[in-house]
Order: C-alpha cells, then sequence, then structure tokens
C-alpha cells in the first residue's frame, strides 16, 4: 500500500482499514432507512422484480425507437421550463448534464460495478446521497418522455441520451451514443462503503496520508455518498492543495480516467450550468427515500416559493463557473487563469473560491433574472488544474487549443457514460461511433469452424498427453475474468495469452504456458480463444465419461483473438482474482472471510447458488486447483480419482466419519479431516470446501449432489453452468 497516493498494487480488492463483514455489502437500504417499505421478500425463490418479464428483448425493442423524434423531445425539453421547478437560465442542460454524469459516474474499475448501465440512480441509496441531491426532479422531468416511448428507450439508456442532447443545444460536443442499456426493477447490491454517516455529516474522508489511511478497494470516491470528491477539499479543507489534486487523481484514475481526461470531464462540465447553495442545507427536507409518503418519491424539499426564486440547496456552493453558463466555449478556462481567487463563503456555508475584482463582463447572470449579474464562482477542486503542476500544463494547452479541449472532452465524455457497456458489440443505435477505442477491449472477428474441425481438434488434444486437470485450468484461466458488471473479460479474445493474464499467479504461468503452446501447435484453422474453450470442453466430456456419463459440453465457436495491441494492459489489472475459490486459490490471509470472496466472484459471474456449489465441487473433482493456492496442489479434491467428474467432493465432504479440525498455522483457513475412529488424516481442505458443510442453504444444495442418484443432477448443473461461464461474453452474437 503507498500512502502517499493512496494506491493499492497486488492486495485485497476488499482490504483497507478496518474492515468487517461490511467489506463486501456494506451499510444496506435496510440499514439507512429502516421505516422504508421492504419488498425483497417477493422476489425470493427466484421470483423476478423485472415487469416485461424474462422474454422481453430490449435491443429489438430500441431499434424500434423513433430515434430522432426522441432526440427531438429531448431537445424541445431542455428550454421547457416548468413552474415547479423552472429551469436556471431557462434551459435545464446543465441539470441534465450533471444527472447523466452522475448515473454514470459511479463506476469504479475495481470490480466493475456502478455506472449507469442498469438506471441504478432511481434506487435507493443512490437516488437519496447527498452528491445526488435534487436530481429526482431531473428524473420527474424526463418522466412525460419516457413514459411517451415507454419500453423502446430504458430509463438508463434516456439518462445518458439525455445527458447527450443537452451538451448538444449547448453548442457543446459529443463523440456519440450507444443504446443497449437494460433497466432492471430493484436495487442493485454493491458496496459502497462501511462508514455510517453521509458525506454532509461529518464523515471522514477515506484518505489520510499522515495516519497511513489509503482509499480501500474497490472504492473509488472520497467520501460515503459522492460521486467523486469533495469540491470544498479533503475533508472540506480548501487550503490543502495538494490534497486535492491527489484525490482527483486517486479516484478519477478508479473510474478509468487518465489526467488529460479528468481535467477535460471537470472543465468541459463546469462549462455548464451553476452549482446551488443558496441556504443552509438544514433548511431543506429529507432525501426523497426518506420522505413521508404523500411527497411522492420527491426529496430535499423547501417552500415552492423559494424554488421559484432560486432558493435551493445541493452542494451547498453557489454560483456559476463561466458567463456563458448555457454556451459551450473556452470561458472556463480563460477565468481561471485570468484572476486571482480568494475564499469565501456560499450562503450555505460552503468553502468556495471568487476572482478578485472582475471585469463587468466576466460576471455570470443570476440564474432566474439575466438582467443581474453576479461572480462566478470556483471550486477547490477546479482550483487544483491551476495549483497543481501536472494538471496545470494540461489545462493550459486546453486553454490555448480549443479544438484540442473539444476532442478531449467528447472522447472523455463518451468514455465516462459508456465504460461499463462493455464490448462495442453492446452498443445499439446510429450513432454509435466507428472508431473502435482500446478501452472498449476490441476483440478482432473470428470465424466459425466446421463441426468436422472441431471434433478433429479435440481428438487431438485428448491425444496430446495434456490432462484433464491442465486443460480445464486452462479454460477457467481463460473465461472466469469475465464480470458481469461492466461486460469485461472473458474468454473471447483469448487474452489469457497476453500480459497481464499471462503472468497472474493464480493461472500457474509455466504450466498454462504449456498448455497454450500445445494447444496452439494443435487448432489448426481454429483461434486461439476457441481453441482454448473447446479443449476445456473436450477434457469434461472425457472426465464425465470416465465416471459412466455421456454429456456433451456445447460451447460456442467464433471466438477471435486478441492481440497486445488490443489490449490496455494496465486496464486488466483490476480483473486478477485475489481468491479464486473455485481453483482453491487464495494470495494471502484477508480481513474479508475467503467464502465471502467466493460468492462475490460467483455474482459477478452471474452464477446462481446451484450454479457456484456445482463449478465448485466438479473442479475439485477434476483437480483443477491452483498449484500456487496458498494450501498447495491438491488440497480440497476430496476425491481418490482425481480428474473424473464425479460427486466425490460432496459425498466426502458430508461425510459422517470424518472429523475436521482447524491447522492451527493456517489462521483458520486450512483444515484437516481425520477418520472418527482411527484418527487417520483422510483429506485437506480449506474454508471454501468446508462452507459447502457449514453453511444451511449451501449444505442443501451439496446434499442433493451427494445423495443417491444426484449425480447426474450434478452433472447436469456443472455443464449448464460450466457452458454459461464459458459463453458468458459471446455478445458479438447478437442476433
Amino acid at each position: 500500500m503507498d500512502a502517499e497516493t493512496g494506491s493499492i498494487e497486488g492486495g485485497c480488492p476488499f482490504t483497507g482499514g478496518n474492515v468487517d463483514m461490511r467489506a463486501l455489502f456494506g451499510r444496506t437500504n435496510r440499514d439507512w432507512w429502516p421505516d422504508a417499505l421492504q419488498l425483497d421478500i417477493l422476489t425470493q425463490g427466484g421470483k423476478n422484480a423485472d415487469p416485461y418479464g424474462d422474454d422481453f428483448d430490449y435491443a429489438e425493442a430500441f431499434n424500434a425507437v423513433d430515434y430522432a423524434g426522441l432526440k427531438a423531445d429531448l431537445t424541445a425539453l431542455m428550454t421547457d421550463s416548468q413552474s415547479w421547478w423552472p429551469a436556471d437560465y431557462g434551459h435545464y442542460g446543465p441539470f441534465f448534464i450533471r444527472m447523466a454524469w452522475h448515473a454514470a459516474g459511479t463506476y469504479r474499475t475495481g470490480d466493475g460495478r456502478g455506472g449507469a448501465s442498469s438506471g441504478q440512480q432511481r434506487f435507493a441509496p443512490l437516488n437519496s446521497w447527498p452528491d445526488n441531491g435534487n436530481l429526482d426532479k431531473a428524473r420527474r422531468l424526463l418522466w412525460p418522455i419516457k413514459q411517451k416511448y415507454g419500453k423502446n428507450i430504458s430509463w438508463a439508456d434516456l439518462f445518458i441520451l439525455t445527458g447527450n442532447v443537452a451538451i448538444e443545444s449547448m453548442g457543446g460536443p459529443v463523440f456519440g451514443f450507444g443504446g443497449g442499456r437494460k433497466d432492471v426493477y430493484e436495487p442493485e447490491t454493491v458496496y459502497w462503503g462501511t462508514e455510517e454517516l453521509w458525506v454532509d455529516q461529518g464523515v471522514e474522508t477515506r484518505i489520510i496520508p499522515d495516519e497511513g489511511k489509503a482509499l480501500e478497494n474497490p472504492l473509488a470516491a472520497i467520501q460515503m455518498g459522492l460521486i467523486y470528491v469533495n469540491p470544498e477539499g479533503p475533508g472540506g479543507n480548501p487550503h490543502d492543495a495538494e490534497g486535492m489534486a491527489r484525490d482527483m487523481r486517486e479516484t478519477f484514475a478508479r473510474m478509468a480516467m487518465n489526467d488529460e481526461e479528468t481535467v477535460a470531464l471537470t472543465a468541459g462540465g463546469h462549462a455548464f450550468g451553476k452549482c446551488h447553495g443558496a441556504k443552509p442545507a438544514d433548511t431543506f427536507g429529507k432525501a426523497p427515500e426518506g420522505e413521508s409518503l404523500h411527497t411522492m418519491g420527491f426529496g430535499w424539499l423547501t417552500d415552492p416559493e423559494e424554488i421559484g426564486k432560486g432558493h435551493i440547496t445541493t452542494s451547498g456552493i453557489e454560483g456559476a463557473w463561466t458567463p456563458n453558463p448555457t454556451q459551450w466555449g473556452n470561458d472556463y478556462f480563460r477565468l481561471l487563469f485570468k484572476y486571482d481567487y480568494e475564499l469565501v463563503e456560499s450562503p450555505a456555508g460552503a468553502k468556495q473560491w471568487t476572482p478578485i475584482n472582475p471585469d463587468p463582463e466576466d460576471m455570470a447572470p443570476d440564474a432566474r433574472d439575466p438582467s443581474k449579474k453576479v461572480p462566478t464562482i470556483m471550486t477547490t477542486a477546479d482550483m487544483a488544474l491551476k495549483r497543481d503542476p501536472e494538471y496545470r500544463k494540461i489545462s493550459e494547452r486546453f486553454r490555448d487549443d480549443q479544438a484540442a479541449l473539444d476532442d478531449a472532452f467528447a472522447r472523455a465524455w463518451f468514455k465516462l457514460t459508456h465504460r461499463d457497456m462493455g464490448p462495442k458489440a453492446r452498443y445499439l443505435g446510429p450513432e454509435v461511433p466507428e472508431e473502435t477505442l482500446i478501452w472498449q477491449d476490441p476483440v478482432p472477428a473470428g470465424s466459425k469452424p466446421s463441426d468436422g474441425d472441431v471434433s478433429a481438434f479435440k481428438a487431438k488434444v485428448l491425444d496430446s498427453g495434456l490432462s484433464v486437470r491442465e486443460l480445464v485450468k486452462a479454460a477457467w484461466a481463460s473465461a472466469s475474468t469475465y464480470r458481469n458488471s461492466d461486460h469485461r473479460g472473458g474468454a473471447n479474445g483469448a487474452r489469457v495469452r497476453v500480459a497481464p493474464q499471462k503472468d497472474w499467479a493464480v493461472n500457474d504461468p509455466e504450466e498454462l504456458s504449456n498448455v497454450l503452446a500445445k494447444l496452439d501447435e494443435l487448432r489448426g484453422n481454429l483461434s486461439m480463444a476457441d481453441a482454448i474453450v473447446l479443449a476445456g470442453a473436450a477434457a469434461i466430456e472425457k472426465a464425465a465419461k470416465d465416471g459412466g456419463f455421456d454429456v456433451s459440453v456445447d460451447v460456442t465457436t467464433g471466438r477471435g483473438d486478441a492481440t497486445e495491441e488490443h489490449t490496455d494492459a494496465a486496464s486488466f489489472e483490476p480483473l486478477e482474482p485475489y481468491a479464486d475459490a473455485f481453483r482453491n486459490y487464495l494470495k494471502t490471509k484477508a480481513s474479508v472471510k475467503t467464502e465471502d470472496m467466493m460468492v462475490d466472484k460467483a455474482n459477478l459471474l452471474g452464477l446462481s447458488i446451484p450454479e457456484m456449489t456445482a463449478l465448485v465441487g466438479g473442479m475439485r473433482a477434476l483437480g483443477a486447483v491452483s498449484k500456487h493456492a496458498k494450501h498447495g496442489n491438491d488440497i480440497g479434491v476430496l476425491t481418490d480419482r482425481p480428474g473424473v467428474l464425479s460427486n466425490d467432493f460432496f459425498v466426502n465432504l458430508l461425510h459422517m466419519g470424518t472429523l475436521w479440525e482447524v491447522v492451527d498455522e493456517s489462521g483458520d483457513e486450512e483444515f484437516v479431516g481425520k477418520d472418527r475412529e482411527s484418527g487417520e488424516e483422510r483429506w485437506h481442505a480449506t474454508r471454501t470446501d468446508l462452507v459447502f458443510g457449514s453453511n444451511s442453504q449451501l449444505r442443501a444444495i451439496a446434499e442433493v449432489f451427494a445423495e443417491n442418484g444426484g449425480e447426474k443432477r450434478f452433472i447436469e448443473t456443472f455443464v449448464s453452468a460450466w457452458v454459461k461461464v464459458m459463453d458468458a461474453d459471446r455478445f458479438d452474437l447478437a442476433g
């Protein structure tokens, strides 16, 4: 851990500070709002909360939308000011940019969670975050348009498209738009932090170098309830210039942005609109999730007459950044460097900066009365673009080169709003850019081999001398990087052949290299991506047959091969598993229970409880555990016939003749199973093995697989789950 930068290199993605059981789940909506109506009982037993049902094809619906009409309606909305929430400067554009930005800006690279891809801003806790103050009104302003276009445009897509239209309507540059974000209809379980207070309630900042406190992975925001950083400064300190730049650099990096993108986004976003801090925050109502029933989901309420006068508070900072808040241009940088700034307090008591002796033409119009002029402002975060040497170089270049700023902002905004969409193959609509960007993890198109080529290859693989164990491990190493949070990773592209994946300890690099070399020798016209997955399928079919079952592992083919040129190696580092229970791998003991990390991994793979259980048991039976696991090569296998696909793991785990004891030096990570009668050591196992016998819900599944007649059900579940993981990233097959 680097206390100066707050970065954690190669560490547990859930470790940092005093982490407890909330290190995977954090505070839940029930913790924050215990009186809110709880509906989760109605989704028990796999019941679907989606009113459109499982058969709804959103891609088909989106492709049928009147796209030009939708954009025209959004453009008209920008200047259709409503009395119940009047538009600043007569234009809602800046408001909708903030809505889109905050919908997308929760994305973090550590686990791929957050972001705009499922419309989570509609639900708690995001709908009630302090940093999302008054965005409930933006969503209500959009409701008539959502109602009109119905199923043809999701809320998730509408948020981002509205932000794009807002930029265009004010003359700003837009790189493109890709639809395809399908809504969900319940809050997603995402770890937002362990803190018990919001940022506006005095919660401590997450980086304190003097105390050796770094920003905990996988978090990206600096304080609970923020999207990025505290605009008043680290912990509200406007004089900590170095800390402000550090916080910005760290949090934006964890959201996949480099320095240039950070500067472009900050300046481009702040070219529009204003901050709101007309009155102290305690004069306003509660956040939406905690408000009274009759407010109908609105929050942060105040007197309607006060709203009409512009007397609202969001961040607490008050004022516009530029004299032209609804027009794209370079006034932001021009003013930032033209003036010296002094520290003042807003009417709400927030710390902000105003130019000293500004020229009249550099004053901003009042949001409600254009005949009045008021000083422009900068936040402490804005001042970092001038104070920090590296940010300053970029800012001065953008100040002097409008075209460079235009291009940088358009590209950074596109990345911000599409980073969690995954491969370009998922993008829909007429405004998808032709250019393919490196952060989209491009994979060249593959070609589908014939059935004869597949059969011949499988036969050669099984006659190659490579073991079932080796082939299964290689296929799993290739495919199991997939994350359904941001749709990154997976077997398509065979990036397991290139850095950094080929060198990950969990993949047993030396063994992997030998396997890949042999497959490359045998594959003929097949892509390496197909060869790796098909070799794993062939191994499983053989392992099942050796156990008396004929199965067909019907993985798809037609994958392409990515090269180093297609791969931003640094961006793949967060995908490296700290723990992989399926291979019984744990780098070192962590403050989070190993079995909790197993559940998290299964969630990112999109697995059900039975699928997770079957895969763990099957991988053990096949001997597909990592050599580099902390506990050794064969721990947790629990079978006398490794390499045979059997239910032995469950049968032996649940055998009543075995007594399990902790191996003292393991720190409760390793266990030995002894015969109850003789005391003879029989098995060695880890936490992620024994949890399938100790946890009542997992044991119930394990018992099904272990009972007489359960082996067939186990094998069917294992094969189905295996194919699901292997094919999880086949978005190139859409349509």
